[in-house]
């Protein structure tokens, strides 16, 4: 097998992408098994299409499987989102993620207790010129794959944190919460507001893909990212994040 390393410049260094060993940040969505679940959001769902008595199962005797889906982004798994989550204006994930690989840092972090106990990342670095950030919360259960956070109040971003990724210019933001913000924060969205410099001059190029997997094999480092999902015309829709190792 021909060994697919691809040569990337950045930062005056040429370093090479190792595209047989990328790993995926996302978590898979079956609706046999226990599935991820934020703001309780309905869980996802897949049914086979019933006419008559016609079944879309090949288990039920037909020649294909023929399912409809049910999934709200936001609340069912990974999922990637555009200024449009927040915004009146009618923003597209589709246009504003566009195409294209990017040079990403992953981080692993633990998030600081607050008086109130609120767990809040409030202390981020990172190298200067990376395109995307990947944060890893520590302790990495692997109940995240599963996990019901709706009343919770999981662990969120401080808004001085994404304001200073829009500063440098961070275009895509990885992370395995369910949200930026506080599960429940009064409307404010700080964090989000922050990273899209929304309402005053909205980043649209810019998305925030959240409750991905990173297994602990997976080492800090920087990497290539791909994020792929569906042509959807909406605020978010479900992603599939791939890196590739940088050496």
């Amino acid at each position: 097998m021909a060994k697919l390393h691809v040569p990337v410049e950045w930062n005056g260094r040429t370093y090479h992408a190792d595209l047989q060993n990328g790993h995926c940040l996302a978590i898979p969505l079956d609706h046999t098994h226990p599935q991820p679940n934020a703001y309780h959001a309905p869980l996802y769902e897949a049914t086979p299409v019933k006419a008559g008595d016609w079944i879309g199962d090949t288990r039920e005797g037909a020649a294909v499987n023929f399912f409809n889906v049910r999934i709200n982004p936001h609340g069912n798994g990974t999922h990637t989102e555009c200024a449009g989550h927040i915004s009146k204006e009618r923003y597209s994930v589709h246009e504003s993620l566009g195409d294209g690989f990017w040079i990403a840092q992953l981080i692993s972090v633990y998030p600081t207790t607050q008086d109130d106990g609120d767990k809040v990342i409030d202390k981020l670095e990172w190298d200067e010129g990376v395109e995307a950030l990947i944060i890893r919360t520590l302790p990495n259960y692997p109940d995240k794959m599963f996990r019901h956070y709706g009343g919770t109040n999981p662990a969120y971003l401080d808004a001085s944190v994404t304001g200073k990724m829009a500063e440098a210019k961070i275009l895509h933001l990885l992370l395995d919460l369910p949200s930026v913000d506080r599960e429940e924060d009064g409307g404010r969205l700080s964090a989000h507001k922050a990273f899209w410099q929304y309402p005053e001059a909205p980043r649209l190029d810019a998305t925030i893909t959240e409750m991905i997997y990173i297994d602990n094999m997976v080492s800090d480092g920087l990497y290539l990212l791909q994020i792929q999902m569906p042509a959807m015309e909406l605020d978010a829709s479900p992603s599939r994040p791939y890196i590739y190792p940088l050496r």
